[in-house]
């Protein structure tokens, strides 16, 4: 053993240690996928089962509280009348098990299974197999309503896409959110808070902030100093978008946004475009996030502004959800 390489033993060490790590990984993905198709096979069963013909009255009433006591008495736990409604409402809202994402684990699947609406269900499936979500950021993305969020700035064929789809990020427009939801700095909605106070808290939680902000942005600085006839301005947050390829400018005010907090971002973007851009960089893109917008004059201050600028309200707690779904039907309907 003392003649052994210390160097080499490590190296051996580390390579073992590897491909342990990679085969439990390939162990954990496979007992996923097989788990996933296992409950969706059972689901399936059930519905047939339901399906035959006299039994379908007894799936209201009793059906699923007796397989789950015949399960549990031969299986052992993990066999609830709530993971057996579940699983039948898989197969359901998934009937062709092809379509069904290896990236997304059981628990994965049994939130998005919460949502009623088909086209949500469709929309979070997309989504977190796109942008990588694990199951407590896909509670909070489902919590602040994301998807009634994005669908209610879209016409009816844009909504179906996104359901369909997931959110494409194409446009400027793809990145907007309004409302901007920033529940998690467990602020007190009356709590008179001032600019910079929001831009610290913002700060302090910036991953939970980025996964607000959607998929692409990362961050490069707060109060970017721009100094233009011997005067210094700021901006309060900026980041680069890797999908548009572009700077994207935030400035946050505490109360109403007016038209001279658009007018000051305007002169932002114009200096960006002249200034910090370099070959490749695409124009640069505004959001003045305030607390209230008045949406006439929102309307007339950004009439003829060639800028890729837009406003945008946040609120600091999460969206009341029976309020979106009945905007959302009647949008819709």
């Amino acid at each position: 053993m003392n003649n052994i390489s210390t160097q080499n033993y490590q190296s051996l060490i580390i390579d073992i240690g590897t491909l342990l790590n990679r085969g439990r990984e390939q162990v954990a993905k496979t007992a996923n996928t097989i788990l996933v198709q296992t409950y969706w096979l059972i689901g399936r069963h059930i519905v047939e089962f339901e399906q035959n013909g006299q039994d379908k009255a007894e799936y209201g009433s009793d059906l699923l509280n007796r397989i789950s006591k015949d399960l549990k008495d031969r299986y052992g736990a993990g066999f609830s009348r709530s993971n057996l409604h579940y699983m039948r409402k898989f197969y359901l809202s998934f009937p062709n098990c092809e379509t069904l994402s290896h990236k997304l684990s059981w628990s994965h699947y049994f939130e998005i299974l919460k949502a009623d609406n088909p086209l949500e269900i469709g929309f979070y499936t997309k989504q977190t197999e796109k942008e990588n979500w694990s199951v407590r950021e896909l509670k909070r993305q489902m919590k602040s309503m994301l998807f009634h969020r994005l669908a209610l700035s879209k016409d009816k064929e844009g909504v179906l896409a996104l359901a369909e789809r997931g959110q494409e990020i194409a446009r400027p427009q793809d990145i907007l959110r309004d409302p901007v939801v920033l529940e998690f700095l467990n602020i007190p909605q009356a709590h008179q808070m001032q600019e910079n106070e929001l831009e610290e808290q913002l700060i302090s939680n910036l991953q939970h902030f980025l996964l607000e902000l959607g998929k692409g942005f990362a961050f490069i600085g707060r109060q970017y100093r721009i100094s233009l006839g011997g005067k210094h301005f700021y901006v309060d947050l900026v980041f680069y978008h890797r999908i548009l390829k572009c700077f994207v400018l935030i400035d946050l005010k505490r109360g109403e946004v007016n038209h001279q907090d658009i007018g000051q971002m305007n002169m932002y973007l114009n200096y960006f475009r002249k200034e910090e851009n370099v070959d490749g960089d695409n124009e640069p893109i505004g959001i003045v996030l305030g607390a209230y917008k008045d949406k006439l004059l929102v309307e007339y201050a950004l009439d003829s502004i060639d800028n890729q600028l837009f406003v945008s309200k946040y609120q600091l707690y999460l969206p009341n959800r029976e309020e979106l779904e009945r905007e959302l039907e009647r949008y819709l309907g």
